[in-house]
């Protein structure tokens, strides 16, 4: 007689935190920011949190990126516990496993494109891999201005530039916090458009944090946190469902 067995495979995770709790003061005036999460990013996914003004989000994404240290429960990069970490091995890990978008680019004004992508291997003492780095000027479609100067590019530009550099050192994961924060629609659309298309293209993975529920369908799932809490997951969004949801986790005032 033969058996047979069926062996389901789980999706690896880039990122995740478990029973995170996030506390800031003390007393009467604590501020429970993050209250019992525990949420996985899939690797190879863009995932997108969302929330009302103050529920979290950007705790969320700061402890599991090790940017901030939970008060307690676990964040992971891979397999790897962030709170087990020496300050040198934290800095390594987010140097060499971890990239970062942020509102404003962060651009350094004296060094030309090409620099600014290759800025954090350089820092590093490394050269990186040169078909990867080519690979991403093809995808953020700056092939012709690698030699200007964040002063000369438009603000969608500049934000092309930072997730270049986000991605150069081929890192597992990549947090962005509202990315488009400072673009108009047009440019906004075409940074958001640019973090989808790089999750497919490379294999990498984006977790993002936005208020906006149109950016938010960029993304392949949307986590929702209301109050410090996880409060639901949507997978295959689009503006018009999210929007919905943020409305019934709002308090009218």
């Amino acid at each position: 007689m033969t058996s047979t067995q069926t062996t389901t495979t789980t999706p690896r995770t880039a990122a995740r935190v478990v029973d995170a709790v996030k506390v800031y003061g003390g007393g009467d005036t604590a501020v429970h920011a993050l209250d019992g999460v525990t949420v996985s990013f899939p690797a190879g996914r863009f995932t997108a949190i969302m929330g009302p003004s103050g529920s979290g989000k950007s705790t969320l994404m700061h402890c599991a990126a090790g940017l901030d240290t939970l008060t307690s429960g676990s964040a992971f990069v891979g397999d790897t516990e962030l709170a087990g970490l020496d300050d040198r091995r934290l800095t390594l890990l987010r140097r060499d496993r971890v990239g970062f978008v942020f509102q404003a680019y962060n651009l350094v004004p004296t060094l030309t494109v090409a620099e600014n992508i290759t800025l954090p291997l350089d820092l590093a003492g490394g050269t990186g891999d040169p078909e990867w780095i080519d690979t991403l000027i093809d995808v953020v479609g700056l092939r012709g201005r690698l030699h200007h100067r964040p002063a000369e590019l438009s603000g969608g530009q500049q934000q092309r530039v930072a997730v270049a550099r986000a991605f150069a050192s081929r890192p597992e994961v990549v947090f962005a916090d509202e990315p488009t924060g400072n673009l108009d629609s047009r440019s906004g659309e075409e940074v958001l458009g640019l973090l989808g298309r790089t999750v497919r293209t490379t294999g990498r993975t984006v977790v993002m944090v936005t208020h906006d529920p149109v950016a938010a369908a960029h993304a392949d799932e949307v986590v929702f946190l209301a109050d410090g809490r996880l409060v639901d997951r949507m997978a295959d969004p689009t503006a018009d469902k999210v929007l919905d949801r943020v409305k019934a986790f709002e308090v009218p005032s």
